[in-house]
């Protein structure tokens, strides 16, 4: 907006002409206002000396570990034996069911345009009211011959519950332009701790759309996305069947498997090489899987159900 000033009359004097002066002034900046920014997107100042179009110095970003087919079954079988010690109630699946978690997968990945490019495990949830089940799945560029490792028990959103939605069918990257977090084991005012344990991960997988589950007409909302454990005293033994909000509950045990193994945090190693908040998130005990991968695909076997 240009803001025109008023020129001086006879007579006018100095004082009344500085006062409209600032009157106008005042009413350019009210109908102009200079935009305010964030002060995470302000630009730190340029050094003394420095081109404006100087580049900084470039990240070491290590590369996303690649292992062969016979490597990464070898890895994925390691996997499974240790999930079977460290995570009760985990369960093999049959090769009738591996095969339908693996065509499930395919078809939602092929949905969602998405292309394995690296041998990489894949967190397969599918949320049919009665499934409630995880199914770790090695998936492998350019072979159909992917490998089930099998899984244990969830909870994804339930219907008919006002302001719970149903947990959303896709794939979902856990991706470093967000930051996960850890429960604090806080107590709601019923006693229940809803993220689990003091210490649990949380993988948060962004805003993400969801039918509204207790709604009939299956209108949608934004809900925030999590993976996460769940009260170990009251609220883990009810686990598969629906109870979420919309997010995916799992047990404390897996919670704890898949953080120091990293099963989901391919991309979160990566940003650890360069940034202390991801360093700071990731146990440092930890013994990232080189087949880990960074995508949780929610499918659903309900009859009639499509691709959403």
């Amino acid at each position: 907006m240009r803001t025109v000033f008023p020129a001086a009359v006879p007579g006018m004097g100095a004082g009344v002409l500085a006062l409209l002066f600032l009157l106008c002034a005042a009413d350019a900046a009210l109908a102009d206002p200079m935009p305010l920014l964030p002060e995470a997107v302000v630009p730190p100042p340029a050094p003394v000396g420095a081109s404006a179009d100087q580049a900084g110095p470039a990240l070491d970003v290590s590369p996303l570990p690649a292992l062969d087919d016979d490597a990464a079954r070898s890895e994925a079988r390691h996997l499974l034996q240790a999930m079977q010690r460290e995570v009760p109630h985990f369960q093999v699946a049959s090769p009738e069911d591996a095969a339908r978690w693996i065509m499930l997968a395919h078809a939602q990945l092929a949905h969602a345009n998405i292309t394995i490019d690296r041998a990489q495990v894949l967190m397969v949830v599918d949320r049919n009211p009665r499934v409630q089940r995880v199914c770790f799945v090695l998936a492998l560029p350019d072979n159909e011959e992917w490998l089930v490792l099998g899984g244990t028990r969830v909870s994804t959103g339930q219907a008919g519950r006002k302001y719970y939605y149903l947990t959303p069918t896709g794939v979902f990257i856990n991706s470093p332009d967000r930051l996960g977090y850890r429960a604090e084991g806080t107590r709601n005012e019923h006693g229940i701790r809803g993220l689990g344990a003091r210490g649990m991960r949380v993988w948060d997988m962004g805003w993400q759309w969801a039918v509204k589950g207790w709604r009939p007409d299956r209108e949608q909302g934004q809900i925030r996305l999590e993976i996460h454990a769940t009260d170990p005293d009251f609220l883990e033994a009810r686990l598969g069947r629906p109870a979420s909000e919309g997010c995916v509950r799992i047990p404390a045990a897996l919670n704890r498997f898949m953080d120091r193994h990293g099963l989901l945090d391919a991309q979160y190693e990566q940003a650890a090489s360069y940034d202390g908040r991801f360093r700071a998130l990731l146990p440092r005990d930890r013994t990232p899987s080189p087949i880990a991968g960074d995508a949780m695909v929610v499918v659903d076997s309900s009859p009639g159900e499509g691709m959403t």
